[in-house]
């Protein structure tokens, strides 16, 4: 976790940012005349907590899209650092090239085996360029199904943790076949016969967010989205502007509790007090604390009746209303 020297703040998060500042003069201050100014600090420290408490449950629609996106966020592979032990990561689609933007292997999950899959964003420029900003192109959608698949052959329970922009758009991608790798995934892992569980940990958007996006249960971290399309996409097609990006996100309904009210996702799993990037441990602690007893519930039912109930679950998604003729 960055310490508060290096840490980023949103600009909602600016009065979390002042009250540091102050802690740090008061720090300096007690440090160069010799003085005992902890009763002040520890007060200060306790604003902080307060003021993070404040903050996030006021959060719109937009700012927790922010959030979401926040350059001090865990991305996949701190989430299998923080729950796992002995992740031995794979490579490879076997056809193309290794995607750097998806990631995944097995691991040893509080004694059991499982397979654990996700975007990878990158934690600084290089990484980031490397990563792609988490936009994964086919061969890493082709990736993480020969990944499903192995584990399917072992019997081991499948976890996918979301978190991209959307599959890569380029033409490269494009030609080398981005729809149907993302649609082959998802007619795939309607089928598998193993546990699958798919959390959003960031942002869950479009396709990129559906090709590794389908399974038993689909849970949301507090301040994720998932959606079709950006807010500042559908700015851009509605408004012919980014500047109506916030009131998009309102009536994009992409928020966590917006998804469980249209009973797109299972659940909500809660962050760390002012979200994830505050407290890795406490992060990683809340989801696997959350995956477990949902890991033990699904191993218990036969395999036929998890794809069946699977693609019921998916084929009732949506709500319409029919017009008189």
């Amino acid at each position: 976790m960055p310490s508060i020297q290096n840490r980023q703040f949103l600009e909602f998060e600016k009065p979390i940012k002042d009250l540091y500042e102050q802690i740090d003069q008061l720090q300096q201050t007690a440090e160069k005349n010799k003085i005992d100014l902890s009763n002040s600090i520890k007060e200060l420290e306790e604003r902080v907590i307060e003021k993070r408490r404040e903050i996030t449950t006021h959060l719109t629609s937009w700012q927790k899209v922010q959030l979401s996106r926040h350059p001090d966020r865990p991305y996949t592979l701190k989430y299998i650092q923080k729950m796992c032990t002995d992740f031995t990561e794979l490579h490879g689609d076997r056809n193309v090239r290794d995607d750097k933007a998806m990631v995944g292997g097995f691991a040893n999950l509080d004694g059991q085996t499982v397979m654990i899959i996700g975007q990878q964003k990158g934690i600084n420029t290089k990484m980031r360029q490397l990563r792609n900003f988490g936009m994964a192109n086919p061969e890493g959608y082709r990736k993480a199904l020969r990944l499903m698949k192995l584990a399917e052959k072992f019997n081991k329970p499948i976890i996918t943790l979301i978190d991209t922009p959307g599959a890569y758009p380029g033409l490269e991608a494009e030609e080398r076949g981005q729809g149907e790798a993302i649609a082959r995934n998802i007619y795939e892992m309607m089928r598998l016969k193993v546990p699958v569980i798919c959390v959003i940990i960031g942002e869950g958007a479009s396709g990129g967010a559906l090709g590794i996006g389908v399974g038993d249960k689909v849970f949301m971290l507090e301040n994720t989205w998932y959606t079709v399309i950006s807010p500042e996409s559908c700015s851009s097609i509605l408004w012919r502007s980014w500047d109506m990006k916030e009131k998009a996100a309102e009536e994009l309904k992409l928020t966590a509790d917006k998804m469980y009210e249209f009973g797109l996702v299972d659940g909500i799993i809660p962050e760390p007090l002012g979200g994830t990037h505050w407290n890795y441990d406490e992060a990683g602690t809340l989801l696997k604390q959350y995956l477990l007893p949902v890991l033990e519930e699904l191993k218990k039912m036969d395999p036929e009746e998890r794809v069946n109930k699977r693609i019921e679950k998916f084929c009732k998604m949506g709500f319409w209303d029919e017009l008189p003729e």
